[in-house]
């Protein structure tokens, strides 16, 4: 008989070789894990480069009760690659970690209590801190959010559905049976590729736990250090990233809409987007062109306007959920 699984963590990566030895460290130096039973499963998102040889160098030296797995998954796209990971792993809980998220020695312990604590929580966000490379302009606070940054305070907190606003997947934490109740087969948005900055995957995934009822928090004993590269403060990532986040919004922004309400939130979003466009431009002007802050929040804005007109061109609406 297969021993019970408490928890498992995935984590997706994609030519994570480099990025993957310190996540792997920290893992297996993780405290007060004792009466949890878990597994770590890396899912080889089609690397090119020596992403394997890595995990399996590990794997050999490996001397932890949990053990370390090893899987490839080869459709490119975030989406893709948790999907593998839920298909593949045996905890009753699973949390995600990307190859450049670093969490700190309690993590585990933290993420699995929090599961007992909150028997409803369907899902739940860690606190993310950042471990820049070069520091940030005065002002990237206002956009910081966007690259997974999340500092919400030192106590738990709902993700009210009312309030929009909800924790990306870098160290979140999902239910098995939420995920497999409430997450469809086939995803409309399925994460950043080369040549596609197209994202909003993990919100997709979220807005349907949501819809199902269970509920999504903020756990802020569950910290973890996400190091950003300088070259994500440049303006050649940033604003197709932004543009990116953007071109999604309709498919969260409508997930969880009523079908005949549908044709009436859209031309809500439309007037809202447009008012936020014009105060945009009047109060920056010159700016947007100049103050790269202000160029990624313009980008947004338009391209969220833009969202529903730019799927739809691209087929992305004519995807069915399951």
């Amino acid at each position: 008989m297969t021993a019970r699984i408490d928890f498992t963590i995935v984590i997706p990566t994609y030519n994570g070789a480099k990025r993957l030895p310190e996540l792997l460290d920290r893992l297996r130096n993780q405290v007060n894990t004792e009466n949890i039973s878990w597994e770590i499963i890396v899912v080889d998102n089609k690397s090119t480069d020596n992403t394997a040889q890595i995990v399996q160098q590990y794997q050999e030296n490996w001397q932890c009760a949990y053990p370390l797995k090893y899987c490839f998954e080869s459709k490119q796209g975030a989406a893709y690659a948790r999907k593998t990971g839920v298909e593949v792993a045996s905890g009753e809980l699973i949390g995600f970690l990307d190859d450049d998220n670093y969490p700190i020695p309690t993590w585990v312990a933290a993420a699995y209590a929090f599961a007992q604590k909150y028997p409803q929580a369907g899902a739940y966000g860690s606190q993310i801190h950042p471990d820049w490379e070069v520091e940030p302009p005065e002002n990237f606070h206002r956009i910081s959010p966007f690259l997974a940054i999340t500092e919400r305070g030192n106590k738990p907190l709902f993700y009210a559905p009312t309030k929009k606003l909800l924790p990306p997947s870098a160290g979140l934490v999902v239910r098995r049976e939420a995920w497999l109740k409430s997450v469809p087969d086939q995803p409309i948005l399925t994460g950043r590729v080369t040549g596609n900055m197209l994202t909003g995957e993990d919100l997709e995934m979220l807005c349907h736990i949501q819809k199902s009822g269970w509920e999504v928090w903020y756990n802020p004993e569950m910290e973890i250090y996400h190091k950003i590269p300088g070259a994500r403060l440049k303006r050649e990532y940033l604003i197709p990233f932004f543009r990116g986040i953007g071109l999604s919004r309709y498919i969260t922004r409508m997930t969880n809409v009523q079908p005949h309400y549908k044709p009436f939130v859209f031309v809500a979003y439309v007037i809202n987007d447009l008012k936020k466009i014009f105060l945009q431009l009047l109060k920056y002007g010159t700016k947007i062109r100049t103050d790269l802050v202000v160029a990624c929040e313009t980008e947004l804005l338009f391209s969220s306007l833009i969202s529903p007109f730019y799927l739809w061109k691209n087929g992305y609406l004519n995807k069915t959920g399951r």
